[in-house]
This record gives C-alpha cells, structure tokens and sequence, in this order.
C-alpha cells in the first residue's frame, strides 16, 4: 500500500544524529579570494592562493559572521575586529581542466588548458 492511504499512526520519524547532544563550536564565516568558507578551529582548507610563505601565520579580516555556539555576531557586511588565524601548509596546483572547442562543418578545433593555484591553510584560532 502506498504511505499517502494509510492513516497516520501518531508516531514521527526522526533520525538518531538529530536527537543526540552536539557540542557547539566555534565557527566563522571568511571572505577570501571571492569566495566565503565556514571555517573552524584546525580546520584544512584550500583558497585562492595569497602571497605567503609555507609556515607563516596569515590573519583574514574579512570576516563575515562568528558563531560561539549561543551567540552570533553578524557585520554589515564585515565584522570590526574579527579576525581569523591561519597557518600556510602548502602552495600548490589544482589537477588540470582541458577546454575543447569546436564548431561542426567548419573544421576548428581548440584545444585549453588551465591549472588554478591554491594555498592549503590550516585554521588555528578565531578572535572577535
């Protein structure tokens, strides 16, 4: 029998990771490169590449919203103040993307390729 006949049972499905206790986090919103990351304590991620040397501590200041678990702080449309810390791991190159163009009948065939650079950076603290 289908779901949508039957009548309801007064019981409610809900999955068992929604029931237990999560310990919030710390967590921030950044804006580099274009684009906005959530980021966390010891998270690994990998931007737009920045100028800066492996090992060096890098701070981002376009922080958008920080999150201590009860309150969250949202900037208009950057936080004052707030500041994400960040250690470089790596500089490096994304696998390469071939392009192929080509226009049927007219014999034109192009061919492309693009590597994009990339800094791996390991979070290591979020001030407010």
């Amino acid at each position: 029998m289908y779901n949508c006949c039957l009548p309801f049972s007064g019981t409610v499905y809900v999955p068992w990771s929604l029931t237990q206790e999560k310990e919030l986090a710390m967590y921030a919103i950044i804006k580099t490169g274009g684009k906005q990351y959530r980021v966390e304590n010891g998270l690994k991620l990998k931007i737009e590449q920045i100028p800066a040397d492996v090992g060096s501590e890098v701070v981002i200041d376009q922080v958008l919203l920080i999150s201590d678990g009860d309150n969250i702080s949202m900037g208009t449309p950057v936080l004052n103040g707030a500041s994400v810390t960040a250690t470089v791991l790596k500089q490096g190159r994304h696998d390469k993307i071939r392009i192929f163009k080509m226009r049927r009948r007219k014999h034109y065939q192009k061919h492309q390729g693009h590597r994009q650079n990339y800094t791996e950076i390991q979070i290591s603290g979020i001030s407010a």
